[in-house]
């Protein structure tokens, strides 16, 4: 879970504009199915077809279940952004080991860094224990940053 930068909230409507396009034009050649357990399938038949049951960023190109051998689209595999992040990282030139991982370990320690309380961070970072978010306290720039000192407390 992140949150969503005010900044970013036209262009996402824009990318969910064009996605809903092109649902649309998948659904009369009978290829607007997207992927669910047959759980979901059994209870809501019609669900797979339904733009709300889309995935946010799809792959570009369509392919038959492997099960009910209906065409549908899936969502981006990992490690297709996996290896965009690592070409990104090549191309800038960057020295040091950068993963997408990393991006989550800084993403958490700067949200504690600026103030952010623990158990927010902890939610944003999907841990169930409080414990593992608290690996991220050790490696701050400044422990406890964020919060006033007490001499700057009126």
């Amino acid at each position: 879970m992140v949150t969503l930068p005010v900044a970013l909230e036209q262009r996402l409507q824009q990318h969910l504009d064009r996605l809903r396009e092109k649902h649309l034009q998948d659904l009369p050649v009978g290829a607007g199915d997207v992927h669910m357990p047959e759980s979901l399938m059994r209870k809501w038949p019609n669900a797979t077809r339904q733009w709300c049951w889309q995935y946010l960023f799809a792959s570009a190109t369509l392919c038959p279940h492997p099960r009910t051998g209906r065409i549908a689209r899936h969502h981006l595999h990992e490690s297709s952004m996996q290896r965009q992040f690592k070409d990104a990282v090549r191309k800038l030139g960057v020295p040091k080991r950068a993963t997408c991982h990393t991006m989550r370990h800084s993403f958490a320690t700067h949200l504690l860094e600026s103030g952010t309380d623990i158990r927010t961070v902890q939610t944003l970072m999907g841990h169930a224990s409080v414990e593992t978010t608290m690996i991220y306290l050790h490696v701050m720039k400044r422990p406890g940053a964020g919060g006033p000192s007490p001499l700057d407390l009126p």
